[in-house]
C-alpha cells in the first residue's frame, strides 16, 4: 500500500535527503515537503497525510510544538521528531507527545525501522 509522508525541515538539503532515502526504500510513496511549523499546518489543513518527520531545530516553532499540534489533529498520526540535538530532555519530550526520535544525520536504516514501525501502525489502524 502506499502513503504519503510530510518532510518538514527549514534546510531544503535536509528535506531532499530525507526525500532521496524514502525514495530508495518506498518508491511508490508520495510526500509534501514544509520548511516550518507555520507551513506544515496549513498543509495538514488541506492535504491528508498518513506520516510526519519533523526537524526538532527550526525559526518559529520547534518540531515538539508541531508535533503536539499535528497530533491533536489527528492523534494516531505516526511521527518523527528529526535532529542533531539528541540531548536526553529532547528525546524524552518527544516520547512524552508520542513521537519517535530520530538522529541527523538522518540514514536510510533509522527511517526504515521508522517506516516499518508506522506502517505496522496504520495497518492496525485501518483494521
Amino acid at each position: 500500500m502506499s502513503y504519503k509522508l510530510m518532510i518538514v525541515d527549514d534546510s531544503k538539503l535536509a528535506r531532499m535527503s530525507a526525500a532521496k532515502a524514502l525514495n530508495a526504500l518506498h518508491p511508490d510513496w508520495s510526500r509534501l515537503e514544509a520548511s516550518n511549523a507555520d507551513e506544515a499546518l496549513s498543509l495538514a489543513k488541506q492535504t491528508a497525510f498518513d506520516v510526519a518527520l519533523l526537524d526538532f531545530n527550526m525559526p518559529g516553532r520547534d518540531g515538539l510544538e508541531l508535533a503536539a499540534e499535528l497530533l491533536a489533529l489527528r492523534p494516531s498520526m505516526p511521527l518523527a521528531v528529526v535532529s542533531a540535538n539528541h540531548q536526553t530532555e529532547v528525546v524524552q519530550r518527544a516520547r512524552e507527545i508520542g513521537a519517535v526520535f530520530l538522529t541527523k544525520p538522518l540514514n536510510e536504516q533509522a527511517l526504515d525501522a521508522f517506516l516499518q514501525d508506522a506502517i505496522r501502525r496504520l495497518k492496525q489502524a485501518e483494521a
